[in-house]
């Protein structure tokens, strides 16, 4: 990620600011999140507004906007053609966990999963699109884009904005925080599912003792 750091930062702020706005957009309408992370547009948009190369306020945003209308455009892409793009997801996605992780999360935790979800970069891909399958009514999963992508774009912006030259060392550290986000889901279900087939077993044995 470094490489990709290092050219957006290069570029003419015009043009950051165009990417601030796109590679949010794309994570999770293309599914481009789980290859590079939109947040690091949104973070040379911040350091270029330290430097006084970009309005903070336009970084800010181009951010909101371009998160909240991929993950819409995500959401009503998995609600027609969930269950056909999830046939053809990679290999890979499905191998490492990441996929049953975030439907796992979608399923338990309804719109609440859309604002956690955009925390960590792979469920902020796929977040969306299960939201959509998984039949979250359109009005609450569009309040919690709305306020998930607003939270992110401003403290991911601002966060650029502060570090300035530090940024690099900074993004390392987002990625940490969304890994251990990640690791905090994947807990909280995993302790649901292992309450959940303890109640089921127990109501088997009670049912099993009184015919």
């Amino acid at each position: 990620m470094d490489r990709v750091l290092n050219l957006l930062v290069t570029l003419p702020p015009a043009l950051v600011l165009a990417l601030v706005f796109l590679l949010p957009a794309l994570e999770s309408s293309t599914f481009l999140g789980l290859l590079v992370p939109g947040e690091l547009a949104v973070l040379v948009g911040g350091v270029l507004a330290h430097e006084h190369r970009l309005s903070l306020w336009a970084v800010i945003g181009a951010a909101v906007a371009g998160a909240a209308l991929g993950d819409q455009i995500g959401y009503l892409v998995g609600r027609r053609y969930g269950h056909r793009l999830l046939a053809r997801t990679p290999r890979r996605f499905v191998r490492s966990g990441e996929l049953r992780r975030a439907l796992e999360l979608v399923r338990r935790r309804g719109a609440v999963a859309v604002v956690l979800g955009r925390w960590a970069a792979a469920l902020r891909a796929l977040v969306p699109g299960l939201a959509g399958m998984s039949g979250i009514p359109r009005r609450a999963f569009t309040v919690a884009n709305v306020l998930g992508g607003a939270l992110w774009a401003v403290t991911v912006a601002v966060l650029g904005y502060l570090a300035g030259a530090s940024y690099r060392l900074l993004e390392r550290r987002l990625g940490w925080g969304g890994e251990a986000l990640l690791v905090l889901v994947v807990l909280l279900v995993a302790v649901r599912v292992v309450r959940s087939r303890r109640a089921t077993a127990r109501e088997r044995e009670a049912a099993g003792g009184h015919p």
